[in-house]
């Protein structure tokens, strides 16, 4: 008998934490294979520690973890450390997942040979703003471009949404960076490549992600997704892609503008001009993607959101560099606390 270990980070989601339990009871596995489930809870506060005790005396598979550091990297780690299974997957309490998710991840590490490999970002919304953010993740120009967000690619990829690993690669890259609060699945998958390993996408791994239900929260998000892009470049010495510069460039160059407008005519020309551009760009994208029976308002949103994504990553990108290049101190390095 084979095991697969599924290892999920969680903190304070009482709300979602049974629904999630309960579509893990709904995986139908291979023959042969059997189900180890670790949560590592980043000590919850909100009853989801007790609710996660009562689950996991009703359900032997289950297994509660302690995180008290309380952020994504460490409850991963901790969650691997105590897995039996030969294969790991990540799993995570916001997503719905298909109920072959697990066989197909199996199914794609034997058929690829890849070391990791999941699945697409499919993002679900659920009434006005989130549907217009999901939306919004489907951009090529709201995303770069990024492969793993097209639902219908199956293919080699820089990363993928969650991940699954056989245990022995997982150990053998010594699992997640534990001084990253975001971007820890990027930079692993980072050094998967330059280790000569394969990241795969695969579109028959499906499962649906809840975007975030606000324009502020998204804006949080991705500001969070910039400030931590920057360790990762310096950790690899590596230059950030075009997709990662993008959105700090456009920042940058919106506040060099700004800082010229009140003495300067063509500077004040030139701000307007670029606003103007972009706010038709993001805007036609909107309209692109927009769905009876509300397309103005999903293209309003849609566009919000793709300049939500833009100026949060793109802030924090330049905040971190200010940080590591102006104050000489290690983006990050206080960080203690796990952050939605």
């Amino acid at each position: 008998m084979h095991t697969v270990s599924v290892i999920v980070p969680c903190r304070n989601e009482r709300d979602h934490i049974a629904s999630f339990c309960a579509d893990l009871g709904r995986q139908v596995l291979p023959d042969g294979w059997a189900l180890q489930v670790l949560i590592a809870d980043g000590q919850s506060d909100d009853g989801t520690r007790e609710l996660l005790h009562s689950l996991c005396a009703d359900d032997p598979r289950l297994q509660l973890i302690d995180n008290p550091q309380r952020i994504v990297s460490t409850g991963l780690n901790r969650a691997i450390d105590a897995a039996r299974g030969e294969v790991i997957v990540r799993m995570d309490v916001h997503t719905a997942y298909a109920p072959d998710y697990i066989a197909e991840c199996l199914a794609a590490l034997q058929a690829t040979g890849a070391t990791c490999v999941g699945g697409p970002w499919r993002p679900v919304g659920d009434g006005w703003p989130q549907a217009a953010i999901a939306l919004a993740f489907q951009s090529r120009f709201g995303s770069g471009g990024a492969a793993s967000r097209r639902v219908d690619f199956s293919g080699p990829v820089d990363t993928v949404y969650l991940g699954a690993w056989r245990r022995e690669d997982l150990l053998r890259l010594g699992g997640f960076d534990e001084s990253l609060v975001r971007n820890q699945d990027d930079e692993l998958n980072l050094r998967v490549a330059r280790s000569g390993g394969g990241v795969w996408q695969s579109a028959t791994i499906r499962s649906s992600y809840a975007p975030r239900g606000s324009f502020a929260a998204l804006f949080r998000q991705f500001h969070q997704y910039g400030y931590w892009k920057v360790p990762v470049i310096r950790k690899h010495r590596l230059p950030a892609s075009p997709r990662h510069l993008a959105p700090f460039a456009f920042v940058a160059g919106l506040g060099v503008l700004s800082a010229l407008a009140p003495w300067s005519m063509p500077a004040r020309a030139a701000l307007v001009g670029v606003l103007g551009v972009y706010a038709l760009t993001v805007l036609f994208n909107g309209a692109a993607l927009a769905r009876a029976p509300h397309r103005l308002r999903d293209a309003v949103g849609i566009a919000a959101a793709i300049a939500c994504m833009h100026l949060g990553y793109g802030l924090g990108f330049g905040r971190a560099l200010v940080e590591l290049l102006v104050l000489r101190r290690m983006p990050g390095a206080a960080a203690t606390r796990l952050t939605r």
